[in-house]
């Protein structure tokens, strides 16, 4: 699939072979036991990202242009490039091998202390909201400035109204299917976001489904409706209280006399506080995933093939 997406210049049909591609993805973190991995890969990489791509190409257009340059330094660059990374590769321990460095050390550190350290049966929870908390807050920055940087190239400009054309069978069909998902989608999300801790799932998880049950809204019933049930001016306002939430947790450790992110300083109970702090920093996750995801579909959405 992947070479095939290359030698295509259908890019309709390469965003589509993406998302399947995306989906075999989450088929194989799946078999690794990657739970996690695999629900992100499926929300983000087969269901968002191919619906932000399709977006895009409203504005680009369905096909790709004759290259006008000469692809022999480019091809030359990238293999020299895979070539050194495969050789940096080469003496990494093979998949599963029980003598590598992190299975003797870190897993099982995190699997026998992560639990009763952090109150969070979810192990991969507990590692990414506590104990590697300061990389998140980074990702979750990078995500905000992410959207911050889309709606200053895009701008964030009202949709223009859609005639009404009149409705077919089908479509108050579709109208109907989504109002009836519409809460399902969402409460799932919200179970997604604050069974984290005891299952597969999180804010980010949560944020990306949250943002696609807004955009098939957005979708079936349009442009304005979706505005008059949230504006681009509160998800903005979201995005940065999500980042804000996540950092002034931090912000509280210190004043606390602790280290940053030292959720132990949320509570007497060192364990009731690690717990309360990553479900306070997976809710700022979330909130900033699902708003930036949504305002850049706004960006997108909002803008004219001729503009």
């Amino acid at each position: 699939m992947a070479i095939t997406a290359l030698r295509m210049r259908d890019l309709f049909a390469v965003v589509m072979l993406f998302g399947i591609y995306s989906l075999l993805t989450a088929m194989f973190f799946m078999n690794l036991d990657a739970v996690d991995v695999a629900f992100t890969e499926a929300a983000v990489g087969a269901g968002v990202s191919t619906i932000l791509m399709l977006a895009a190409l409203r504005l680009v257009g369905r096909f790709e242009k004759p290259h006008k340059h000469n692809p022999i330094l480019p091809l030359l660059v990238v293999g020299a490039t895979g070539a050194a990374l495969i050789y940096g590769f080469s003496d990494a321990p093979l998949l599963g091998d029980s003598a590598a460095p992190a299975q003797m050390h870190l897993a099982p550190r995190y699997l026998e202390h992560a639990q009763k350290q952090t109150g969070v049966p979810n192990v991969v929870t507990a590692v990414l909201a506590s104990y590697r908390g300061y990389d998140t807050l980074g990702e979750t920055v990078v995500v905000f400035t992410a959207g911050l940087a889309v709606m200053l190239l895009l701008g964030m400009s009202s949709p223009s109204p859609i005639p009404d054309f009149g409705s077919t069978d089908d479509q108050r069909v579709q109208r109907h299917a989504v109002k009836l998902l519409m809460p399902f989608i969402l409460l799932y999300a919200l179970y997604v976001q604050f069974h984290g801790d005891f299952g597969a799932g999180g804010g980010f998880q949560a944020g990306v489904i949250f943002a696609a049950g807004l955009v098939l809204y957005d979708l079936v019933l349009g442009h304005l409706h979706t505005r008059q049930v949230i504006r681009a001016p509160i998800l903005v306002r979201m995005a940065a209280l999500g980042v804000l939430i996540y950092g002034c947790v931090g912000l509280y450790s210190l004043l606390s006399d602790k280290a940053y992110l030292d959720y132990s300083a949320l509570s007497p109970d060192a364990v009731h506080g690690q717990h309360l702090g990553i479900l306070l920093v997976e809710l700022g996750v979330g909130l900033t995933v699902f708003s930036v995801i949504t305002l850049i579909y706004y960006a997108f959405s909002a803008r004219r093939p001729n503009t």
